[in-house]
C-alpha cells in the first residue's frame, strides 16, 4: 500500500504525526504549572481551602499531561536517527547541545520537584511545597525556551559557520537568540496560557453544569476565563510582530499563508478562497482589497512579494492558506467567547448556563489554534529543514516507503487511543473531584473568590 509513495513524504508525515500529538501536553503543562502556583499563593494569602480543592484537581492534571509528554517526547528524538540522519550529521553540532541543555536544566527540574508536588503536600511545609511547585512552573517554562531556541534556529539561522557540510557555532549568544526567538518565545508561551485557560474554564464548567457548585469549581472558572481574557488581546498583538518579523526573514511563507501569488502593491487580504497550484491564483476568492498591505506593510500601497517571486524554493500553499485561518479563526472565537465570560462574572458572579455549555465546548480549543498555528511554523518552512542550510530532502534516510508507512499506520492508531484515553481521564478527574470534595468548600459562596482582572493576573 505505501511502496509507491515518496519515502521523504511519508517520514514527514510520520514527524508531523508525532509532534502533532507530543505539543499538545508541553503546551498545556507549560502553563498549568504557574496556575497551579497561582492556586497555592491565593491559599496561602486567604488560607481558602476551595483553593487548596482546586489544586488538588489540577496537579493531577498536570502530572497526567507531564508523563504523556515525556514518553511522545522519547518517539520523536528517536526519529531524528531512523528517519533524518542527515539532521544531525550537519547541524548536530547546534541541535545537540541545545537539547542536551533542555534535558539537564528544565526536564531533570520538572522531574524532581514533580514529586513533592504529588507526594509531599502533607509531609514538607506548605512553604517547601509552594517552592517546589515554583521550580516546576520554572522547569516547564525553561523546558520551552531551549526547545524554542532550537527551533527558531532552524527557521532564522544565526551564529555558525559551515565547515565541509556541517555547521559549526561561532556565537552561541546569536544561535539562541536568533532574528526570531523571541517572537516565536513569546507568542509560543502567550498559546500555552490560552490553552489552559479554556481547559480551566471548559472543565470547570463541566462540574458546574453537573451540579457541583463548590467554591473551588468557581473559583478555577473565573482563573479560566480571566486569563483568556488577558491574554487573548496580548496574543493578537504578539502574533501581529510575529507575522511582520517573518515577512522580513521568510517572505514565502507569508505569501504562501496571505494566499498572494503575484507580487504587487496594494495587496488585498484574502478572507476565503480555495488555493489553485495549477492556475496560481485562488478559486471563490473574497478578498478585501488592499489590507493585507496595510497590516504587513503599514501602507496601503506597499508591496508584498508572492508566490512568483520564489521560482520553486517556496512551501505548498493551501495547508498554509487554512492553517493560518483556522488559527486565526479560533483567536478571534477565544476573544468573544472569553470578554463574554468574563462580563457575565462580573454582572453574575457566574456563567449563565448557555455560557458554561460554551466553555465546555471551548475546553479543548486551544490545541486546535496550537496545531494550526504549528503547521503554518512547520510547513512554512519548506523545502527547507534549516531554512537556507539543508532541505528536507538532503535530511532525508534511505528507509523504504513500506517500512515507514507501517511504523506510522501504528503510531497513528496508538497516537488516536492515547488522546482518548487522556481525554476521558481528565474528564473523569472532574467527576470524582466533584463527588469526594469537602462539605464546607461545595457550598455556593461565590463571594469570598471573587477574582479582580489584575488579581487574575498576578
Amino acid at each position: 500500500m505505501f511502496a509507491e509513495v515518496d519515502p521523504v513524504i511519508l517520514a514527514r508525515i510520520q514527524f508531523a504525526a508525532n509532534i502533532t500529538f507530543h505539543i499538545l501536553f508541553p503546551t498545556i503543562s507549560i502553563s498549568l504549572g504557574w496556575v497551579l502556583l497561582f492556586f497555592k499563593l491565593r491559599y496561602g494569602k486567604t488560607g481558602d481551602e476551595s483553593w487548596m480543592d482546586a489544586y488538588r484537581l489540577w496537579v493531577k492534571v498536570f502530572a497526567l499531561t507531564f508523563a504523556l509528554g515525556v514518553v511522545s517526547g522519547i518517539t520523536m528524538s528517536f526519529q531524528f536517527g531512523t528517519n533524518w540522519p542527515g539532521y544531525m550529521e550537519t547541524v548536530g553540532n547546534i541541535a545537540g547541545p541545545l537539547l542536551a541543555y533542555e534535558v539537564l536544566t528544565a526536564f531533570f527540574l520538572e522531574a524532581t520537584f514533580l514529586g513533592i508536588m504529588l507526594f509531599g503536600m502533607h509531609r514538607v511545609s506548605n512553604r517547601m511545597h509552594t517552592i517546589a511547585t515554583l521550580l516546576v512552573a520554572g522547569g516547564t517554562t525553561l523546558s520551552a525556551f531551549w526547545i524554542l531556541a532550537l527551533n527558531s534556529w532552524m527557521q532564522t539561522p544565526a551564529g555558525f559557520v559551515m565547515i565541509d557540510g556541517r555547521a559549526h557555532a561561532t556565537s552561541w549568544f546569536e544561535i539562541i537568540f536568533n532574528p526570531s526567538f523571541p517572537y516565536r518565545l513569546v507568542h509560543m508561551l502567550l498559546a500555552s496560557g490560552l490553552t489552559v485557560a479554556f481547559l480551566l474554564a471548559g472543565l470547570s464548567a463541566y462540574r458546574w453544569l453537573r451540579g457541583d457548585r463548590g467554591r473551588d469549581t468557581l473559583a478555577a472558572m473565573r482563573t479560566g476565563v480571566m486569563l483568556g481574557a488577558i491574554l487573548i488581546p496580548l496574543q493578537i498583538v504578539a502574533g501581529d510582530l510575529h507575522g511582520l518579523n517573518t515577512l522580513h526573514h521568510q517572505p514565502a511563507k507569508i505569501a504562501a499563508m496571505e494566499g498572494i501569488w503575484k507580487t504587487e502593491k496594494g495587496a488585498p487580504a484574502v478572507l476565503f478562497g480555495i488555493p489553485n497550484a495549477t492556475t496560481r491564483s485562488n478559486d471563490y476568492e473574497i478578498a478585501i482589497p488592499k489590507l493585507a498591505s496595510i497590516y504587513l506593510a503599514h501602507d496601503a500601497n506597499g508591496e508584498i512579494k508572492g508566490i512568483d517571486a520564489f521560482g520553486d524554493k517556496h512551501p505548498p500553499v493551501a495547508p498554509l492558506f487554512f492553517a493560518f485561518r483556522a488559527m486565526v479563526g479560533i483567536g478571534l472565537l477565544m476573544l468573544a467567547v472569553s470578554w463574554l465570560a468574563a462580563w457575565q462574572f462580573r454582572k453574575r458572579g457566574a456563567p449563565a448556563p448557555w455560557m458554561a455549555r460554551v466553555l465546555v465546548a471551548m475546553t479543548f480549543s486551544g490545541w486546535i489554534g496550537l496545531v494550526a498555528g504549528w503547521y503554518v511554523t512547520e510547513i512554512g518552512r519548506q523545502p527547507y529543514l534549516v531554512y537556507g542550510v539543508l532541505t528536507t530532502a538532503q535530511a532525508a534516510s534511505k528507509v523504504p516507503a513500506t517500512m515507514i508507512g507501517s511504523t506510522l499506520a501504528m503510531y497513528l492508531a496508538l497516537y488516536v487511543s492515547l488522546l482518548a484515553a487522556y481525554i476521558s481521564v481528565v474528564f473523569h478527574l472532574a467527576r470524582k473531584a466533584g463527588k469526594n470534595g469537602a462539605p464546607d468548600s461545595r457550598i455556593m459562596t461565590p463571594q469570598p473568590v471573587i477574582l479582580t482582572p489584575a488579581r487574575s493576573a498576578q
